[in-house]
């Protein structure tokens, strides 16, 4: 069998699902290579910058790797604007969406959450609320948002900072897609792990 028998849904059978869900799973096999793909189309995106949207993405989870943040964080920080490229207007949630199934459920918050946290720094100069970020004070995952944007984000556009190449980051970016999706052991609902501020 080479493709499906059907041309609408309703009408496939056993066979045909069977078939498809062999090839859907090898498929998302290439979650990780498609993901570093799509983190170099950022080099071409957005401008304005002193450094590329690439940069940022890439010193974020440089400085996240320093301060001893595990896989998770590291991942999250890599990958936290992806969706720049296909969502401009709701990056955050792109990003937290494609992570969902693969992160704990606190670093998909973060992540999902950051563009309102980031108002903080620039809001009051384009018209918006600074203080968007105040709408979820008191959930367990404030503090953590309000650290990973601090740390890493809204400090990571500095082209003299050390930054550490793609390369560096792809052996972690395909441990976290060759999880198995939303797995318990993995999304940790409600869990907190810290994001390991190295002192220096």
């Amino acid at each position: 069998m080479e493709r499906v028998k059907f041309t609408a849904m309703k009408d496939g059978d056993k066979e045909d699902y069977d078939f498809l869900t062999e090839h859907e799973v090898e498929y998302t096999k290439g979650t990780a290579a498609r993901l570093l793909d799509a983190m170099v189309s950022l080099d071409e995106g957005l401008s304005g910058y002193q450094i590329t949207r690439l940069g940022h993405s890439l010193q974020s989870a440089t400085r996240a790797e320093r301060d001893g943040a595990d896989t998770d964080w590291v991942v999250a920080a890599l990958l936290h604007d992806i969706g720049d490229i296909y969502a401009p207007y709701n990056h955050d949630e792109y990003a937290a969406t494609i992570l969902r199934p693969f992160v704990r459920e606190q670093v998909t918050w973060v992540v999902e959450k950051h563009g309102d946290f980031q108002l903080v720094y620039y809001g009051a100069h384009v018209g918006a609320d600074p203080d968007k970020r105040d709408a979820y004070k008191g959930h367990p995952y404030f503090d953590d948002c309000a650290t990973f944007c601090e740390r890493w984000d809204q400090s990571s556009f500095d082209p003299d900072y050390d930054t550490l190449a793609l390369s560096h980051f792809a052996g972690r970016v395909e441990e976290v897609f060759a999880r198995a999706p939303y797995d318990p052991d993995v999304i940790r609902a409600g869990e907190r792990v810290a994001l390991h501020r190295v002192d220096k």
